[in-house]
């Protein structure tokens, strides 16, 4: 009994130990913190455009669903309307995403020197690269009109900024000399068009990779714009020439007579003993005939 008592006086003391030791400094959250959650957000984000591009490119924007995309992602449906409201929305994302790139395109094309048609190839390397991509893709081969009307217009105007674009570097190589002249306008829609037609019909994998196609359809559309060095030569030769002639003309016009009084001291002292050699000649000669 005596042996119950102790065991028990025992067990309470250690008892009253164990409530005297200090709680834990911190407590471990189960939660991340914020900025690792915003990242990890973010990265869910594009996985559910990249998945999503893909398929609208592979089954065509209205057969593709949302249960197709969570499916690929390993995640449920309503698990997409986290991120976005609809399907339409991810299409103008990733529309987005192909114009951002376009962007940068042009604004490092800008910021480089050349001349026009240096320019102009440049952006069109860059230009074509991108439509081996699937979000360069997405600029070409989905219908405007599955977009909302707010959203369509802010893909029209991008547009029309990527055709000024190709159009001021055109008529920045006519005023150069680098390019042939010609209607910048048309020339524009004949580059632009063929490099549009390169998402529709280019997959990876295949006998020349993107870099490749982008580097020889610069070549091949704007080699017909493009001025060579002898025509290059030869219209600054027919330039200086033009420039001279006027020159020359106005070298050998005889002054006005309203001029004749500021000609130099030279030119009247030159003027006056052709004068008097003259009347000094005639002089002579009447004087023999009077022999």
């Amino acid at each position: 009994m005596g042996n119950i008592r102790a065991t028990f006086r025992s067990q309470c003391d250690n008892s009253h130990a164990m409530d005297a030791r200090p709680p834990p400094s911190t407590t471990e959250s189960p939660w991340l913190p914020f900025e690792s959650r915003r990242r990890a957000r973010d990265e869910k984000r594009e996985a559910v455009l990249r998945a999503a591009v893909q398929l609208f490119l592979e089954q065509g924007y209205h057969r593709a669903t949302l249960n197709d995309v969570a499916k690929r992602l390993n995640i449920t449906k309503p698990a997409l309307y986290n991120y976005f409201r609809g399907k339409d929305e991810i299409l103008f994302e990733c529309w987005s995403i192909g114009h951002e790139l376009v962007d940068d395109c042009i604004a490092e094309t800008s910021a480089g020197s050349g001349s026009g048609l240096d320019k102009l190839r440049k952006l069109t390397i860059r230009y074509a690269e991108l439509m081996t991509t699937d979000y360069g893709k997405s600029l070409v081969r989905f219908d405007l009109r599955d977009l909302s009307e707010h959203n369509r217009k802010i893909v029209q105007t991008a547009k029309r900024r990527i055709d000024r674009a190709f159009r001021h570097y055109i008529a920045a190589g006519i005023a150069d000399g680098s390019v042939k002249p010609c209607d910048p306008k048309l020339a524009a829609f004949a580059i632009a068009g063929s490099l549009n037609w390169i998402g529709h019909w280019f997959q990876p994998g295949g006998e020349l990779t993107g870099h490749a196609v982008a580097e020889e359809f610069a070549i091949r559309l704007t080699e017909g714009i493009a001025k060579t060095t002898t025509q290059m030569t030869s219209t600054r030769e027919t330039t200086t020439r033009k420039a001279a002639v006027p020159a020359a003309a106005k070298a050998n016009k005889p002054p006005r007579k309203g001029n004749v009084g500021n000609a130099s001291r030279e030119d009247r002292s030159e003027h006056h003993t052709r004068a008097a050699a003259g009347a000094a000649g005639q002089s002579k000669r009447a004087r023999s005939r009077l022999r």
